[in-house]
């Protein structure tokens, strides 16, 4: 997995969650809070997705194969996808049982000091695991929004765990105040309260991650800059004269394939035409290094014929 996949990312949440995970479960055992189970449940499952993603991260650097020529890139969307479905059932589903079973058979809770301390810090190990999240992230969110940082990001990786720790802290919150109002009120329902809280949080994240990463599943166009630079790369003015249409397709986080058919001179010479495709390929991967799989198809633009259908995929003269 390359810088950009945010493996220090990764370890950082693992090596925390790990950590926090044990933190939680001898509170549970002291204090038998449902939040705290719940809690601890939930940095179980943070582990195993973060295991999932670094291995994902491993399997993708796989060399391409006559079977899978262009690569195992994707294997990097097939792990995150899973790793919003185990935060679903493992995380959320589970809180959400948890969380009901405590509001119809409350108990008090036992050593409440357990549960408490443990939280808090539950809630300082997160926050440095996030920071070292949105450190990673600021490097290559640009000027995007976060919203728009998660929505539009390749790499998978540093969208789940940004939102996997921001879900954490979030839900820990949840816990110490469900714990905090049990105690205040003598009323343990606000324990369960805290955790049916906790696992509807998990499951809007784990909702927004499994849209996210099946749209890449699918396969996703390079972004508009990209496809700006990429165009503007293909024409030298020369020989290629312009981009009649183009199809971009990610089959990795840093693995760009470049489809397009360009416009070129119609009394070009064969050896011109495949020295100036040769040389715009060129271009492309200096203007777009992850742009590695290229295929330039020429032709002659027409403006009758691309004024007659303005279907791209059938015209010369398309967009």
């Amino acid at each position: 997995m390359s810088a950009s996949g945010g493996t220090k990312a990764i370890v950082a949440a693992l090596g925390a969650n790990l950590a926090i995970a044990a933190a939680k479960f001898v509170a549970f055992a002291f204090s038998g809070s449902s939040s705290m189970l719940a809690e601890g449940v939930h940095s179980i499952a943070d582990s195993g997705n973060q295991g999932l993603l670094l291995l994902g991260g491993k399997k993708a650097k796989r060399a391409a194969t006559a079977e899978h020529p262009f690569g195992y890139g994707r294997e990097r969307y097939i792990y995150g996808f899973l790793v919003s479905i185990v935060l679903f059932t493992i995380g959320g589903v589970f809180a959400l049982y948890e969380g009901y079973e405590k509001i119809h058979d409350p108990h008090a809770l036992d050593n409440w000091y357990w549960p408490v301390g443990v939280l808090v810090f539950a809630i300082i190990a997160e926050s440095f695991s996030f920071r070292t999240a949105i450190k990673e992230s600021n490097e290559l969110r640009g000027k995007q929004t976060w919203a728009q940082f998660v929505r539009r990001a390749k790499a998978p990786e540093l969208p789940v765990v940004l939102l996997e720790d921001l879900g954490a802290l979030v839900g820990l919150v949840l816990a110490l105040g469900g714990v905090c109002l049990t105690l205040a009120t003598g009323d343990a329902i606000w324990d369960g309260i805290g955790t049916m809280c906790i696992g509807a949080l998990l499951v809007l994240i784990a909702l927004v991650l499994a849209a996210e990463t099946k749209s890449l599943l699918l396969g996703e166009a390079a972004g508009p800059e990209q496809i700006a630079k990429i165009r503007a790369a293909v024409v030298d003015g020369r020989v290629v004269t312009r981009v009649i249409h183009m199809r971009t397709l990610h089959l990795g986080p840093e693995e760009l394939l470049v489809a397009a058919k360009i416009a070129v001179r119609h009394d070009g010479t064969a050896t011109e035409i495949a020295d100036a495709i040769n040389a715009a390929e060129a271009r492309i991967r200096e203007a777009v290094p992850i742009a590695r799989v290229i295929y330039l198809e020429p032709d002659i633009y027409n403006e009758a014929t691309a004024a007659a259908d303005t279907d791209p995929s059938k015209t010369p003269g398309g967009n």
